[in-house]
This record gives C-alpha cells, structure tokens and sequence, in this order.
C-alpha cells in the first residue's frame, strides 16, 4: 500500500528573512511596513532643512520620499507654478503627480476656462475634478441646498463644497500627501506656515512655495510663459468662487479680495477637520430637536 504524505507547509520566505535580519524592505509584507508618518521631533528637524531649499528642491523630495502625492489646486499662480516646475523634472510615469481641482461649480469661467488650457498645455498630467455630491451644475446645487447658501450659512457651504468633495477625494484616489498652494506672505493664518505638515487625520500638507513672495511666483509664471487666470490682469491676485472673490487695491494683501468684510480667511479644506465634525454633531442635534419639537406638537393638537 502506497502511503500520500501531507503537502508541506508554505513558508513565507521572507517574514524569515526579516525576523533573522530585523529589518523590513520594499518588497516586505504589507503587514511587516508602517505608514507613512513624522514625529513631532523629525517633522520640526524637516522643516528646519527644507525651509532653505529652493521649491524645485522640496519637490523633489516629495516624489522621492512621499508616496500617495497629489497636488490640491484651484490654478492660483502658487499651484500654475508647482505644476510647471513638475512638468520641467522629466519624471516617470508612475511617480508623476496627479492633480485634484475641486469644482465648486461657483468658480469664475475665466478659471474654467483656464482648466481646458492646463489640460492642453501639460497634457501628460492627469486632472482629477470632484464636485458637491450629487449635483453637476449651480441650478442643482441652488435646488438642492437652496439660493446663496454662502449668505445662509457659509459653515454649510464650505463643507458641501469643498471639505466633503476633498475627504471624498482623498478617500477614493489613496491620497497620502498633498501639494498645496500657500505662502507665508500670503497672510492671516499663513503668515507662520511651515513647509511640511500633518493634519488630524495624518495626511501630510507640503507648501513648497512657502518662502517664496507673491513678486516671485509672478516672476515665474511670465518668464516661464505658464498660462494663467486673466482675472490677474483685473486686480484678481487670489481668485476663488466668484460671489466671494473681488479685485484688490494698491497696497492691500493678496489675499484681501477673497470674503471681504468677513472674519474669514480660509475656504474650509485647510482649517481642522475637527471644526467641521463638531459642526456636522450640532447639526445633526438641531434636526433631530427639531424633529422631535414637530412630533410634540402634533401629539399636542392631536389631545
């Protein structure tokens, strides 16, 4: 009688290679490697190095250090920029970096149209558009939110807008890291910006323009011939939705035009994603008091 032995059990070769080396490659088991994160003590010794590296220099950094990179842009002069210096790396397909535009559907036409010309102009790039869920155009958005919900409550149109269609974003394209597109002299909470930073969530912020100066990326773009918004020919130096961007004065910051009259300075995608859960939580609870104040006063009537 012939006897079957039992198939030996696979070994997986290389967790014994790491448990006998004690280290973990690129080519390890998912399980075996960390994500992507800095101490507080490595992100401040980055910042301290990368501060005084030209922006083509932080870049390159990024691609060589970050995976998961994306760059966040609405086609500013920082974010044209970031584009073109990228464009000039000569960078391999699988390391070149995608860029997400989130479309309000309130921008200017100028900045549409801009987005058809950085298609044609960087056509190896790809350019990933997410708008407010469940609506393509500002006649449904007004349907379904209501008219000038940025008057009613800008709380509520930032994340409709913008911070939903961002998470959304970051959540279906793997998004680890962002470019984006502040500075320093840009002002308000800008004014102490660090070159690299880590949101609440772990999603790493690099600002590789952020010494720079608004002369300088002005300088750039025309010597480099990059197409811009022709709303900078208009006094526009920071274009956003149009029912809350106006052109600036000689002298006022860059940045002045952008919700004039308010105590505002951020659109919502760089302010702490807690602001906005805590935001969601207290309008979740109105409805519900709302819904159950409805329902007292029915049982009311109905006595």
């Amino acid at each position: 009688m012939s006897s079957r032995s039992s198939p030996a059990p696979e070994v997986d070769i290389m967790s014994v290679h790491e448990i006998e080396s004690g280290y973990v490659s690129g080519s390890s088991s998912e399980s075996s490697l960390p994500d992507v994160y800095f101490t507080k003590p490595h992100l401040a010794f980055l910042n301290r190095q990368l501060r005084f590296l030209e922006p083509q220099d932080i870049l390159r950094w990024c691609i060589t250090t970050l995976p998961g990179l994306f760059q966040t842009t609405a086609f500013g002069l920082t974010g044209l920029a970031t584009l073109d210096m990228l464009s000039k790396m000569k960078i391999p397909r699988p390391q070149m970096v995608d860029l997400i535009f989130l479309d309000t559907l309130h921008h200017f036409s100028e900045t549409l149209a801009l987005v058809d010309q950085v298609r044609s102009r960087y056509p190896h790039v790809n350019v990933h558009v997410y708008r407010p869920d469940g609506v393509d155009s500002a006649q449904d958005f007004a349907h379904k939110h209501g008219d000038r919900l940025w008057e009613i409550n800008d709380q509520l149109y930032d994340w409709v807008a913008k911070v939903e269609p961002a998470q959304r974003a970051y959540r279906e394209l793997q998004v680890a890291a962002v470019l984006t597109g502040r500075r320093r002299s840009q002002g308000g909470k800008r004014g102490d910006l660090d070159v690299i930073e880590v949101d609440e969530a772990g999603l790493i912020k690099v600002n590789p323009l952020a010494n720079w100066s608004f002369q300088q990326v002005e300088d750039y773009i025309r010597t480099n011939n990059v197409p811009y918004n022709v709303l900078l020919d208009r006094g526009y130096k920071s274009v956003g939705d149009w029912h809350s961007t106006q052109p600036i004065k000689a002298g006022e910051d860059e940045r002045a035009g952008r919700w004039s009259g308010q105590q505002k300075t951020e659109c919502g995608i760089h302010n702490p994603r807690s602001k906005f859960a805590q935001y969601l939580r207290e309008q979740e609870m109105k409805q519900r008091e709302d819904s159950l104040h409805k329902a007292l006063s029915g049982f009311e009537v109905a006595v």
